[in-house]
């Protein structure tokens, strides 16, 4: 077992400098607009030969070596098995095998998701499998759950073997149905530019049913920012305040929460800003809504006491 580990090191060790990886790193090595990164993401997944210098040295040692762990973060569910081949901080490059037998036991799904990001994606395998599509539209800084629109039922796409399809999942929605054999493809995800929140419609009629942040980061914030404010640690103000202008609603929100419960005095100028200047209605609302309540203690406790 420990030479099986060796080898699989030494293996991901050479791997990593191989020419595919090399050639992914250096196609998504600077930023460029996003046309730029779509079009060298089509011109990679055109090429059938990158795929298979990518992965046969892999499957030729998994062959030899029972024991042998691909240099691959691999996930699986009861439909598909994926494997992320690169990542950087711009691109995500992930292969996904489809089990046929699999989507027809799962039968037509429920429900549809906006992932909030843009892949391009080659079936190099498509299974003759149909790919359905829903319009949602764009979730800006003033996206109201309570208020979103039905996504909208688009016409579905016929996949078949090297199409190459470009799906916008900052406000559309896919699904593969109907496939007669097992798919693979290879999809570049690209991760600058995603949306704040990914968001998930029933398919039966089109209406919102969850929405949960892409980003971990703020949820992470906002849980440092109470535990800040538990400890009553001196100086925390700056902190509040930095993140009460984050991009992340919800976080800007809890940190004003925070901040009124750790100093009232000083978060309240911020407050007024936010009841009249924050660009999510809910913030707004929030803010003003808690205003006038934060002035009257504020009003009260400088008041001397009643004889």
């Amino acid at each position: 077992m420990i030479d099986a580990r060796r080898r699989s090191a030494d293996f991901a060790a050479d791997w990593a400098e191989s020419g595919p990886v090399r050639r992914a790193a250096a196609d998504f090595a600077d930023g460029g607009d996003e046309a730029t990164l779509i079009a060298r993401a089509r011109q990679l997944l055109r090429d059938p030969g990158w795929l298979e210098a990518m992965l046969f040295p892999a499957v030729a040692a998994l062959a030899r070596d029972p024991f042998f762990e691909p240099p691959f973060r691999v996930d699986r569910d009861a439909v598909r098995t994926g494997a992320i081949l690169f990542e950087n901080d711009r691109v995500r490059i992930a292969c996904t095998h489809w089990s046929a037998r699999a989507l027809a036991r799962r039968g037509a799904p429920s429900a549809v998701v906006v992932p909030g990001r843009l892949t391009v994606s080659a079936y190099v395998h498509a299974g003759e499998a149909l790919l359905e599509r829903w319009e949602a539209g764009v979730a800006g800084d003033d996206f109201r759950a309570a208020s979103a629109p039905p996504a909208r039922r688009l016409k579905p796409v016929r996949l078949h073997d090297g199409r190459v399809v470009v799906q916008d999942g900052r406000h559309r929605a896919h699904r593969i149905v109907r496939a007669s054999r097992d798919l693979l493809s290879v999809g570049v995800t690209l991760l600058a530019g995603q949306a704040a929140i990914a968001r998930e419609y029933r398919r039966a009629d089109g209406r919102l049913s969850r929405v949960a942040m892409l980003d971990a980061r703020p949820a992470r914030s906002a849980m440092l920012l109470t535990l800040l404010r538990e400890l009553g640690a001196a100086g925390a103000g700056e902190c509040f305040r930095d993140a009460s202008h984050d991009p992340a609603f919800f976080l800007r929100w809890e940190a004003m929460r925070q901040w009124l419960a750790h100093d009232a005095a000083a978060a309240l100028p911020r407050l007024a800003d936010m009841a009249h200047g924050d660009p999510h209605p809910e913030v707004r609302a929030a803010a003003a809504g808690m205003l006038p309540a934060v002035r009257r203690r504020l009003d009260g406790e400088r008041l001397p006491c009643p004889a």
